[in-house]
């Protein structure tokens, strides 16, 4: 059946930040593709929102990680005669070893999911929005983007680093048609992440007052996406930690974020 409802995509939508922002656009009445390879959440997921916020929600079970996976995805979507009118590029995970200390391929399948796929899905939907004269991106960075690298989880300061740039970049090029892009900055929030790396139990013993929730975080996102912001830092102490990161001294900066990543570096 055609419908006049908007269509949100969101990756990594089985848990977490992906399935706190299905939930908030559901709630403002748009429609949900929901990717994720965890099929059998994203499906309880789906029933949850066509069931509590009487809009469609279907799911697209998906890795990411797979070369061109991305287009799979968009060509899933078109055959049900839906376009995309907001993309959550949120799909991700981290390493916490060295380098080295994993195979290539655990590493690669980092840079295709937070990077070469979230490049490939924007690139898929950028045409459609202009023609339609908008639309909305949102890419899900993190304050470490703003840091320094340090030993272990080796890429992801340098990945969200990119999604930062990728979406200014974006912006600079479409935001005269309509296209608001978001980079979404978030710091510490209580989600399935840390129990997927494997430290869980640092975090645990972390202090809870520099943790958010996800949903502040993902109204932030939304709300900064709709003014048309293109970087959003959720929290005010997260804000004050990139202001240090900005404008202290970088040897001062450098020695206090290796000093403080030791702890969730995990042995090779």
């Amino acid at each position: 059946m055609e419908t006049q409802r908007k269509l949100a995509l969101v990756t990594g939508a089985s848990a977490g930040l992906g399935a706190e922002f299905a939930r908030a656009y559901a709630r403002r009445g748009l429609d949900l593709a929901l990717a994720a390879r965890r099929a059998d959440r994203l499906e309880a997921l789906a029933a949850e929102l066509r069931a509590e916020f009487k809009i469609e929600a279907f799911a697209l079970p998906v890795d990411l990680a797979v070369y061109q996976a991305e287009q799979g995805l968009l060509a899933a979507i078109t055959a049900r005669g839906r376009t995309i009118d907001v993309l959550v590029n949120n799909a991700g995970f981290s390493i916490p070893q060295s380098f080295a200390a994993v195979p290539w391929e655990r590493q690669r399948d980092f840079l295709m999911t937070l990077v070469v796929s979230a490049c490939g899905l924007a690139h898929g939907v950028i045409p459609s929005m202009v023609d339609r004269g908008g639309g909305s991106i949102i890419n899900v960075a993190s304050l470490a983007g703003f840091a320094p690298g340090a030993a272990g989880h080796t890429l992801y300061p340098a990945a969200k680093s990119f999604a930062i740039k990728f979406s200014q970049a974006l912006d600079a090029e479409y935001g005269h048609a309509g296209i608001r892009v978001t980079a979404l900055c978030p710091g510490f929030t209580q989600t399935e992440f840390a129990m997927a790396n494997g430290t869980q139990e640092i975090m645990d013993s972390s202090p809870r007052f520099f943790f958010q929730t996800p949903g502040p975080v993902i109204e932030a996102a939304i709300a900064a996406n709709d003014k048309g912001r293109v970087v959003v830092i959720p929290g005010w102490h997260n804000k004050v930690a990139e202001a240090l990161l900005h404008y202290l001294p970088t040897p001062l900066v450098e020695a206090a974020i290796r000093a403080g990543s030791k702890r969730y570096h995990l042995q090779d």
